[in-house]
């Protein structure tokens, strides 16, 4: 599966009825980080989690060769992130653009928290968490 560059916010959401429509929510911090703009107008895909686990786990040599794109992120810089998965390690993961990884120790799934990138690699980076629950 490829992603695109012009991707704004990658989250976690349950599809839920209401009434006679389909109702997916946006978090909160996705406006509140200006990622999205209330009233605008935008495209949306949806992936279902067993999709994404199956193209997480491709090898990375099984893809056509490209120019790597810069990672989202630059060290020293502060983002709101909600914790999806846990690393085998036992760190909290969070994605951000493009499914970009962020690594945050100490921290559970469903956890909300502002973190300060402490280290930044082409494929993830690592978080420390400076806010809990925003």
């Amino acid at each position: 599966m490829e992603i695109s560059d012009k991707l704004l916010c990658l989250f976690n959401a349950d599809v839920r009825t209401e009434d006679d429509r389909y109702i997916v929510e946006i978090p909160r911090r996705e406006v509140e980080t200006g990622a999205i703009d209330p009233g605008e107008t935008y495209r949306v895909a949806l992936i279902s989690r067993e999709a994404h686990e199956a193209v997480e786990s491709e090898p990375s040599g099984s893809a056509t060769p490209s120019a790597e794109p810069q990672p989202p992120v630059e060290a020293g810089e502060l983002r709101y992130v909600e914790i999806e998965d846990i690393g085998k390690q036992g760190d909290g993961i969070a994605r951000v653009e493009r499914g970009y990884v962020i690594i945050v120790p100490g921290t559970d799934v469903g956890e909300r928290v502002k973190v300060e990138i402490t280290e930044v690699k082409s494929n993830f980076a690592v978080g420390e968490v400076v806010e809990d629950d925003f």
